[in-house]
């Protein structure tokens, strides 16, 4: 394969298509069950890649060079292959900072509740502490590695300010399920959902009922597979042809 997508499962992926409108390559899915990520990765038979869940992480023992913004994070989603030698980006970070920046909220001294607790997580910290968040606190159902319950979100944080989903939880094709109830946030200014598919979550939708505004992750999966092709192709993609790109998806 020349480029493409790994995970565990991509059903729900449309990065194909975002890919082909950024560029001419040929670029594919490819499912990787568990046990198999090492010898994907040591035969290294690509030009590049996006890694998605669960590998964002596990991805990171076989690079030989690590970004220095994905270090800090913690988490890779992009992997370019130069002469055998292995780059690895986190472009999600771009991806994730456009969309939460393109709602117009101000982070600036909020409080953050972040669900999840995985490589998109990570991610979704280092761009609410870029936007001036001052208190950010995981959510998780274990409460470990730092980490709050759910029911101590609702007990302690009930006044957040804002909830980023980082979770998996109601993208397709589970699409009537939500990781919270936001009947117990009494203060909340803002919802982002880092899923792209479907385009308006459960979360979303409960959001928008109790007049919140919300916002999905596909500005942001189509901006992170943009800058992504800026590395696959060592090239620089007008600003003006990556909104054109974003509309498009945002308006099908």
């Amino acid at each position: 394969m020349e480029y493409g997508l790994i995970g565990e499962k991509l059903g729900h992926s449309i990065s194909r298509e975002i890919h082909g409108q950024i560029g001419d390559y040929d670029y594919v899915l490819k499912e990787i069950p568990r046990g198999e990520l090492e010898a994907f990765m040591r035969a290294k038979d690509f030009k590049g890649i996006n890694v998605t869940i669960p590998y964002k992480e596990e991805v990171i023992p076989f690079l030989d060079h690590i970004d220095e913004r994905a270090a800090a994070i913690g988490a890779v989603n992009t992997v370019v292959n130069r002469n055998g030698v292995l780059y690895g980006y986190n472009t999600d970070f771009t991806g994730l900072k456009n969309l939460m920046e393109s709602s117009g909220l101000d982070y600036k001294g909020s409080a953050v509740l972040i669900l999840g607790t995985g490589g998109t997580s990570k991610t979704a910290r280092a761009v609410c502490e870029a936007l001036g968040a001052e208190v950010i606190r995981n959510v998780s159902r274990s409460g470990r590695d730092g980490a709050i319950t759910y029911e101590e979100a609702i007990g302690k944080y009930s006044d957040a300010d804002f909830i980023v989903n980082a979770t998996p939880v109601g993208m397709f094709p589970n699409v009537d399920a939500r990781p919270v109830d936001l009947t117990g946030f009494k203060k909340l200014k803002g919802v982002t959902d880092v899923i792209a598919n479907p385009s308006e979550t459960k979360l979303m939708k409960q959001a928008r009922s109790m007049g919140i505004p919300a916002q999905g992750g596909l500005r942001m999966l189509v901006r992170q597979a943009v800058a992504a092709a800026e590395y696959f192709l060592d090239t620089k993609i007008d600003e003006d042809r990556a909104e054109e790109i974003t509309r498009f998806f945002l308006n099908r």
